[in-house]
């Protein structure tokens, strides 16, 4: 599953070809949660609330890069990285 980010211990990726609604995977530790990107509602998983509230204010930053990413897995075409939350 490539990478987009990583911060603060979060790894954000995406899989080539997935199911919709477009979506974006947020790893922590143990935790593991498949957020939409219209919505940025939890679609499977859970996080723990201090990593989900820095999940949810990257993605508002970086929506459109995720929109972006999403066509571009869905062609097959490789991902950009996008920046981390500082």
């Amino acid at each position: 599953m490539p990478r987009l980010s990583e911060f603060f211990g979060i790894i954000i990726s995406m899989y080539y070809n997935d199911h919709a609604p477009p979506h974006f995977h947020a790893r922590y530790s143990e935790y593991e949660a498949t957020l939409i990107i219209d919505t940025l509602e939890i679609y499977e998983g859970k996080l723990p609330q201090r990593a989900l509230a820095m999940v949810l204010e990257w993605a508002v930053i970086y929506r459109n890069e995720l929109y972006q990413n999403w066509e571009r897995a869905r062609k097959g075409k490789p991902l950009n990285n996008i920046k981390p939350l500082e």
